[in-house]
């Protein structure tokens, strides 16, 4: 997994995000109703051609990550590969459309809607009378039931990563007819849209041992486009081929076959025929273009400036340290068909049959801040961390490169063209080295006498585990346990906490109790109406620590920048952890420019790389480290998907603390109470502003801040159509195919 690649959520809602009652307030500043998000930064670039373009049969052999685990989505293994094979054999009620909003799938669905409210919410599904599994049998209630019963929550025995949304039914039944399925939900449930897609067969659902086991490896019914045909684990292929009882437009392809091919050799596979399609990183993407004869940093696409390809090749040889002497005689070797060059200017040839899709993912990147323990269980020093950043930089290093519009994600809970995005960053602020500088005065960092660090004493950041050794050292059993794990407490005034408020996570809670204690008596809603940027600094400057944010222009203390600061003899230096080995160079780049700018306000960094296998699992799942980079998937259902992401860290009965998938551990009360009112309303235009005020309430705790929107780049072969860069839709596997000859594909 490429770490600036999805989170573990790569492909499922809730397993993390990684996979699940309205209040009347005026919306927040910065939360506008207008259509700021109506549109996605980047469209979509997949070689768009209409069915009669296309020819009839062909394999597309489709390269992915490894070898997919489990063929149940639901299942904590599940993984991309799993993803991309029930979206093209099983049904789907909702698909998402290029902009990120749930559309009704008409192959599957008539018509759906909820049409009851009181006493209890009522939705009736009207399926498509052509809709049938692959054995013939009607796709029905039976089928809708039993799953809703593997995923309630209620029957231990069936291993589920997620219930969301199934765990609010309390009944499903068949309605008027064979083609009506009434779901009746014991409480109001506002996305009701992201249940039953994908849909498995009775067959799957309708037993634990089934669910568990009899569909990790092979799907005997299905009802899509295509089927489950053959899973060769030698050769590391999933071979998907055409479904002949599919009732929609037939599929075009005859096979899809899912390959198994590092990242590291993508290029490759590419050239030698291996794959037709790959997700590939910049320097894959640039070398495409370069056998494709585009403008590039490479010389070996022929004449360049009036030179010759033969002068092209010896002006390599001399620039990578070989004399004279040396590169003719490379330069002859290559003229054989011999040497390292030899072989890469042969795959050049190769990829010459391709060419690079390119928009964004519907992902963004973020920097972590953990607030569990150190420094950053102040809320001023996270605060002073984010104004250090310059976000627009750091988008522009990404994506300028790429073509790509170079804009920072304003929302951690929907991205731009999705309903619920608005830029709601100034809940936070943007960069302002004076006003970091001030918060860092406040919290107690200033520039003083360091003590000599002598072999065993701690850093000021997060606390490594006993027996951590290098930076591949595995970090403990992933359990934090609090007031084990933290290496110093801090509240508002920089001092260890009370005994009072030991258990209580992120060192944020005094603030939140202050705010949050009058939720039950009325004034909790006049609380969520202020404006977001008004509220962090009431959380920064409540109990006592006044100039926390200084007014704009105010000079820093004098002598800010005359070195790293420092707190009771220590450094001011915080872990970042970063993941070695292939497809990780871009999130090494962006770590070395906020490196930089942190430097600029007296935050150092000790840069830990380690193995791409432990980094999320040894690192972030288990908070062993201050900062670090990764990134998380969109949703179009962020009430249910994104909630434990950002839920409160609770204390469990043990003492250790269950974060669900918030590993920055920074919650607050607030913003649970804002998504549990946000999925309980039917309304979808109050559902969206409790979305953005809960985001507003994000940024304010300064937990992560997003930075970019991925980049998408995917290289095809140059006559494949309707494959590529999706963006946010989801892909229509019957429309793929091989152009006739002479066909050419839409514009992009």
């Amino acid at each position: 997994m490429s770490y600036d690649g999805v989170g573990p959520r790569a492909v499922m809602r809730s397993v993390a995000f990684l996979t699940a009652g309205a209040l009347a307030v005026p919306l927040l500043a910065g939360c506008s109703s207008g259509d700021e998000g109506s549109k996605p930064l980047a469209g979509q670039d997949i070689g768009s051609a209409e069915r009669q373009d296309i020819a009839d049969g062909g394999t597309l052999r489709w390269a992915v990550d490894e070898m997919p685990q489990t063929l149940n989505t639901f299942q904590a293994d599940a993984d991309a590969g799993t993803t991309r094979i029930a979206q093209a054999v099983l049904p789907a009620m909702f698909r998402i459309d290029a902009s990120g909003r749930p559309q009704r799938d008409a192959d599957y669905l008539d018509s759906a809607r909820v049409v009851e409210t009181e006493p209890k919410q009522v939705v009736v599904y009207r399926l498509n009378q052509q809709a049938v599994w692959s054995d013939g049998r009607e796709i029905g209630a039976a089928d809708f039931a039993a799953q809703w019963r593997a995923l309630s929550g209620k029957d231990s025995a069936y291993w589920t990563a997620r219930n969301a949304g199934y765990d609010r039914i309390e009944k499903v039944e068949r309605g008027a007819n064979d083609l009506e399925v009434r779901v009746t939900f014991a409480r109001p449930y506002a996305d009701w849209k992201s249940l039953f897609s994908p849909l498995y067969p009775k067959d799957v659902t309708g037993t634990a041992n089934s669910f568990n086991d009899g569909a990790r490896k092979k799907l005997k019914v299905s009802a899509g486009p295509f089927t489950v045909q053959k899973i060769d684990t030698k050769d590391k292929d999933v071979v998907l081929a055409r479904n002949p009882r599919w009732w929609g437009h037939p599929a075009k392809l005859s096979e899809i076959v899912l390959h198994e091919v590092p990242r590291d050799k993508r290029a490759a596979a590419l050239a030698d025929g291996t794959v037709d399609v790959a997700d590939i990183d910049p320097g894959d993407a640039d070398r495409i273009a370069q056998a494709a004869g585009s403008q590039g940093s490479s010389p070996f696409k022929g004449p360049a400036g009036g030179r010759t390809a033969a002068k092209a090749l010896r002006s390599w040889a001399l620039l990578h340290g070989s004399d004279e002497k040396a590169a003719d005689r490379e330069r002859r070797a290559v003229a054989e068909g011999r040497g390292t060059l030899g072989a890469y200017l042969k795959q050049q040839d190769g990829l010459r049959r391709f060419r690079v899709r390119k928009s964004l993912e519907p992902a963004y990147t973020q920097l972590a801040l953990n607030g569990a323990g150190g420094p950053l269980a102040d809320e001023r020093v996270r605060h002073a961390v984010a104004h250090a950043l310059d976000r627009q930089q750091i988008a522009d290093l990404v994506l300028k490169p790429l073509g790509l519009p170079a804009v920072p994600v304003g929302s951690h809970l929907a991205l731009s063209g999705q309903d619920a995005y608005a830029d709601n960053s100034d809940a936070l602020g943007g960069q302002d080295a004076a006003q970091a500088q001030a918060l860092l005065t406040d919290a107690g960092w200033v520039h003083g006498a360091v003590k000599d660090q002598k072999k065993g004493d701690k850093a000021a950041g997060a606390e490594r585990d006993k027996g951590e050794d290098g930076p591949d050292a595995a970090a403990g059993d992933g359990t934090y346990i609090v007031g084990v794990d933290d290496d110093v407490e801090h509240n508002g005034d920089g001092k260890g906490r009370a005994e009072s408020d030991r258990g209580k996570p992120g060192g944020q809670e005094s603030a939140e109790d202050h705010a949050g204690q009058h939720a039950g008596d009325g004034s909790g809603a006049q609380q969520l109406a202020q404006d977001g940027k008004q509220y962090a600094r009431d959380r920064l400057t409540q109990g006592g620590a006044p100039g926390a944010y200084a007014p704009k222009g105010t000079a820093a203390p004098a002598g800010t920048m005359a070195g790293p600061l420092a707190k009771d003899g220590k450094p001011l230096t915080l872990r970042f952890v970063l993941p070695s080995g292939p497809g990780s160079d871009t999130l090494r780049k962006v770590a070395d420019k906020i490196t930089a700018m942190l430097k600029k306000v007296g935050i150092g960094t000790e840069i830990t790389k380690v193995s791409e296998d432990s980094y999320f699992r040894d690192h972030i799942a288990s908070g062993q480290f201050d900062l670090a980079l990764y990134s998380w998937p969109s949703s179009a259902y962020p009430a249910t998907d994104a909630r434990p992401v950002y839920a409160k860290p609770v204390p469990a009965a043990d003492g250790s603390l269950n974060v669900q998938q918030n590993y920055t551990r920074v919650g607050t009360d607030q913003v649970d109470q804002l998504f549990d009112q946000a999925i309980a309303t039917l309304d979808e235009d109050q559902e969206r502003d409790l979305i953005r005020k809960a985001d507003s309430r994000i940024w304010a705790a300064a937990g992560s801040i997003p930075l970019y929107q991925r980049p998408q780049l995917v290289a095809t072969r140059t006559d494949l159509a309707n494959v590529g860069a999706f963006g946010f839709e989801t892909p229509v596997y019957e429309d793929m195919g091989f152009l006739k000859k002479g066909a050419k594909p839409a514009p992009k």
